[in-house]
């Protein structure tokens, strides 16, 4: 990640380092923060926001899981996102927007005083599995941490707190030797990576565990199921035992920062060929032809900066 210049908070365009929050922060103390991740693309009409509406409507009905106030409308986040790419001058740029429970209380359930701040900051990021990855594919392992479930948190709000069940999940694996985490429930169903939605290829038919496995309703997860039918493919969502990874042809992530990354193994299983798949580089192509023009964008999902 490379720092930009300027971030948007609370309304203002700011310096980098000058975009603090105070030690007694809410969010800082027990998780309270919501947030987003949005990608911007270099195209040839100039830097591109993908699904950007999507990702802002999220962004809210994440906030609204957690009863949060947002004291800024999503048109004012939504020019908080473009101006956060133009005016650090980016051409491709990961957007990170983020709501969170400011300082002025201790107390676990905050006091209606206490802040909400937002921020919105934009900056360079690459493949987040890694460059090779994405061609050769990654290698998993399944964790020893189940995902949580709706019976104690909304797992459908991408919330800040969520995020140590996947660093557990994550980090147990990077330790390892692995490059991603996956979690399966006690009853031994696939969820989601520790940060990325799964597809696996059977037989020609593509299956991928429904948002009632305990994971993310993921942006890419549903252009990914929307660019497989537009290619034919058949797109099934249901639950998925953990053993199918292991005799799956193909196996693939999504994300916004991981995209369309493939799997090459897991639990040192080797997934079909050991390398990407022919259906899951059908899929990369007409993703990041979205950005090239090579795949027309007929459901309106690039909006240009300017």
């Amino acid at each position: 990640m490379k720092n930009s210049k300027f971030i948007w908070s609370n309304g203002e365009m700011i310096p980098w380092e000058n975009a603090t929050v105070h030690v007694m922060a809410h969010a800082l103390h027990y998780g309270s923060s919501v947030f987003e991740g949005i990608r911007c693309y270099e195209t040839p009409d100039g830097p591109t926001l993908f699904r950007l509406d999507a990702h802002i409507e999220r962004l809210y009905d994440s906030a609204k899981l957690y009863r949060f106030d947002v004291p800024y409308s999503a048109e004012q986040l939504t020019q908080a996102c473009r101006d956060s790419i133009s005016q650090n001058g980016l051409t491709s740029a990961y957007i990170r927007p983020l709501i969170f429970r400011g300082a002025g209380s201790l107390g676990v359930v905050a006091n209606a005083d206490v802040p909400v701040d937002v921020i919105v900051a934009a900056m360079e990021w690459g493949a987040y599995l890694g460059e090779e990855g994405m061609t050769k594919g990654v290698d998993c392992c399944v964790s020893s941490w189940t995902r949580t479930t709706s019976a104690s948190i909304p797992v459908l709000s991408k919330a800040g707190g969520h995020y140590l069940n996947a660093q557990l999940i994550g980090g147990e694996a990077r330790r390892n030797g692995f490059d991603e985490g996956i979690s399966v429930s006690a009853a031994g169903t696939i969820s989601e990576g520790s940060a990325e939605n799964i597809f696996l290829v059977r037989g020609g038919k593509i299956f991928t565990p429904p948002l009632c496995a305990s994971i993310l309703g993921g942006i890419t997860r549903d252009s990914a199921i929307a660019l497989a039918g537009d290619l034919g493919y058949e797109v099934v969502e249901e639950q998925l035992p953990r053993e199918l990874m292991y005799v799956a042809d193909e196996m693939f992530m999504t994300g916004t920062a991981a995209e369309i990354t493939p799997v090459r193994s897991v639990d040192r299983i080797e997934i079909g060929s050991g390398s990407r798949g022919p259906i899951t580089e059908d899929i990369q192509a007409a993703f990041f032809g979205l950005f090239d023009g090579t795949t027309e964008d007929k459901r309106n999902w690039l909006q240009t900066v300017s």
